[in-house]
């Protein structure tokens, strides 16, 4: 069953009339200000609007802001003091993401129902265990919770009841003893499933066990079909011929693009390395001159590897921390003494050393906005606290700990100071990759023997 995708009430349409003290216009780098509570310059919009409800004048505030390692975003509240009507909107503010993304949440507790959610219109939400489904562009985007996405679908199921109870009345008896069970999913009699599939790659759900892995959560990262590079209005490039090869080894592309911090036009430098005893890899690096943001991003200059990769290293001296290291986007990383594992595509792909590395993860998990301020509870600061000062001894030399990277694409590497002898720290595996590795890499589909039979009668 599909819910409904009628027009809320709530949705405000904004008039021509703006709020009495409009608050200074910010620059445009000040635009979408980190999100805090204790940042008093960081006040909302407000604008006239026209209420769907009631048909008279309401306010609508609009927030723009920006989540730390996640989106920039824009917050819309609208409320009308003369019916009483009121409406809570999330939009998303930054480009579409490369790939798409798909979180199956495993609810078992009310813990589970009680977990963040950043769900954006492009977003597919469903409960197979009921037959359940949102489909795209039905609902406006929405910063909410478990809990919060059902009672907004049974919202959106009982809002057209007694018009049916009229024309329909076995089709309402229906979809009463639907909405009875959805009542039942937020008492958690019974484990269920919750799936956001977002093409757009935009849509969030929290982990509240950060910065250990969370059983409950599986994310995909998976490539875009062309149906829904449609739905979201992208249009594919046209293929282009081959030019002739060029050695680009010595030579430093650069081309135009954004700031990824301030929006502002930037350039970015671009080059092919050999990595001795590995691979060719491009290595990629943008430095804006408007707010001084710097950022660089390794991709692979070759081939999946027929082989999965797995380095274990034991960091015994500080020394070690000074190691190259690559790490593609499809590698994960473990320390199993913090009991911490980073997932694949997390702080993409990146050519710096053992330290730096260390250092980024760090900063990932301290700052995750879903641990700080108001949304924080006393066990995951704990747990922060004491990951941090494992990390800082790890950093300083003062604790042993081993460093495991697993690539199923083989493209990751850790520097051997003793090549091409082996390290004797250092142990480094092949192995075959399973379906859902190959599944996610996209080689199962993939074919590179005969696909040109096919296209021969079009010819």
């Amino acid at each position: 069953m599909a819910a409904s995708g009628a027009v809320e009430p709530g949705a405000a349409v904004a008039t021509a009339a703006a709020s009495p003290a409009p608050a200074q216009a910010p620059a445009p780098e000040h635009l979408f200000r980190p999100i805090s509570a204790e940042d008093e310059e960081q006040q909302p919009t407000e604008i006239e609007s026209l209420c769907m409800n009631c048909y008279r004048n309401g306010t609508t505030r609009l927030l723009l802001t920006k989540v730390p390692f996640f989106r920039e975003i824009i917050v819309s509240s609208f409320s009308c003091e003369h019916c009483g009507w009121n409406n809570t909107e999330i939009h998303s503010a930054g480009r579409i993401q490369d790939q798409g993304v798909r979180y199956a949440l495993t609810v078992r507790t009310q813990e589970d129902m009680n977990r963040e959610v950043v769900k954006t219109d492009s977003a597919t939400t469903s409960i197979p265990e009921l037959d359940f489904e949102i489909p795209a562009f039905t609902q406006k985007g929405a910063l909410t919770t478990v809990e919060g996405l059902i009672s907004r679908a049974i919202s959106g199921l009982e809002q057209d009841q007694p018009t049916r109870r009229a024309n329909e009345e076995a089709v309402a008896e229906r979809i009463d003893e639907f909405i009875v069970r959805l009542k039942e999913l937020k008492r958690v009699a019974s484990p269920f499933t919750l799936i956001i599939d977002d093409p757009s790659g935009n849509s969030f759900v929290e982990n509240p066990h950060a910065p250990q892995k969370d059983h409950a959560l599986v994310i995909t990262h998976y490539n875009r079909t062309v149906q829904q590079e449609e739905m979201l209005g992208l249009q594919a490039e046209a293929p282009e011929e081959k030019p002739e090869e060029e050695d680009l080894r010595n030579e430093v592309l650069q081309f135009n693009t954004n700031c990824p911090e301030c929006n502002a036009p930037a350039q970015t430098n671009m080059k092919l390395v050999q990595i001795p005893h590995f691979k060719e890899v491009i290595i990629m690096a943008t430095n804006c001159d408007s707010c001084g943001h710097r950022t660089n991003e390794v991709k692979s200059g070759g081939a999946v590897e027929p082989l999965g990769t797995r380095i274990t290293f034991h960091i015994t001296h500080p020394s070690d921390l000074t190691r190259d290291v690559l790490k593609s986007e499809t590698c994960s990383v473990e320390i199993p003494e913090l009991e911490f594992e980073l997932g694949m595509a997390v702080l993409g792909g990146k050519f710096t050393t053992l330290e730096g590395l260390l250092k980024d993860i760090r900063e990932l998990v301290t700052k995750n906005p879903f641990t700080l301020g108001d949304s924080s509870n006393p066990g995951q600061m704990e747990k922060l606290r004491e990951f941090s000062q494992k990390l800082d001894q790890i950093l300083e030399g003062n604790m042993k700990a081993h460093f495991i990277m697993n690539d199923p694409a083989g493209n990751s590497y850790l520097q051997n100071v003793y090549a091409p002898e082996d390290d004797p720290e250092m142990k480094v595996e092949h192995y075959k990759r399973t379906f859902d590795q190959n599944e996610e890499l996209g080689l199962n589909d993939m074919k590179t023997e005969g696909y040109e039979t096919g296209l021969a009668p079009q010819r």
